[in-house]
């Protein structure tokens, strides 16, 4: 198979773990372009945590962010696609997420204003969320109303906890709202808590990986994927090789295809060399 299109997920996979993108892999990124591959940044974090990548690597690339809910241009800044709650649910999924007792971060595609996340308030009792804001300042635009009366044009967000509190939360939000969220749980190395992300139904890195591979004539076959964490489990699953990385959860790697070398070990010069071979 002629893969055309290099997805990749960032923490755990294009970094490593000091947060850094070495350069054998930056090397390896730019030898897959160079190759006639397009290359797209497949991420967790929200766009203005992604942008600091782009210019290290040395190469035009499209940023999927929000685990699928927001794709931007980096050079420009353009918006190419922003997911969409359906109606009255943002405002059920805010209800459900106050009820059990948690404070929701609300994602807005609003970079070009100087933040990009909403909150109710910055002192929260909730440790791993204070953590959160500590290292994420001036991020935000604090809505005391934020959990009752939201504004518009939110597309994702997350709640924050231990890991049982968000597993639990994640089933909650499920039963409550069966069939119109994305959810899954998983811990940023970058935080001590875990998030249980929330975006609309349908919605993933895969989806947007695909929105832009639709663009450029690029089939699913043709896709290269990797990843080490749940959020990546749609795309390593649907990629035409999904390749999971050998510091990647059980639950990736079981679905993958193959399993690289850590990123710790520059894995993905691995998966550059496999793919142009």
């Amino acid at each position: 198979m002629c893969y055309r299109l290099l997805a990749l997920d960032i923490d755990g996979t294009l970094v490593n773990g000091e947060h850094a993108l070495t350069p054998a892999t930056r090397d390896a990124v730019r030898a897959a372009r160079a190759a006639g591959i397009e290359v797209v940044l497949a991420t967790g974090r929200r766009y203005s945590r992604t942008l600091p990548l782009v210019e290290p690597l040395g190469i035009e690339v499209p940023l999927v962010t929000a685990s699928g809910a927001l794709i931007k241009h980096a050079h420009d800044h353009k918006t190419l696609f922003r997911a969409e709650f359906a109606p009255g649910v943002l405002r059920e999924m805010l209800s459900v997420v106050h009820s059990a007792g948690f404070e929701a971060v609300m994602y807005g595609d609003t970079f070009h204003q100087g933040f990009d996340y909403y909150c109710s308030r910055l002192n929260t009792p909730k440790v791993v969320l204070a953590e959160f804001f500590a290292m994420n300042v001036n991020c935000e635009r604090i809505l005391p109303e934020l959990m009752t009366d939201p504004p518009e044009g939110l597309f994702a967000g997350f709640a924050m906890g231990s890991k049982q509190e968000m597993l639990a939360l994640e089933a909650h939000l499920e039963r409550e709202l069966p069939n119109q969220l994305y959810c899954h749980v998983l811990r940023s190395p970058r935080y001590s808590g875990f998030m249980c992300e929330i975006a609309p139904a349908g919605v993933s890195k895969w989806t947007g990986v695909l929105h832009l591979a639709h663009e450029r004539g690029i089939a699913a076959e043709e896709i290269c994927a990797v990843g080490d964490d749940v959020n990546d489990i749609p795309m390593i699953v649907e990629a035409g090789l999904g390749v999971a990385m050998g510091n990647a959860v059980d639950e990736l790697k079981a679905v993958a295809d193959r399993v690289a070398p850590c990123n710790n070990s520059d894995g993905l010069v691995e998966v550059v060399r496999w793919i142009l071979e």
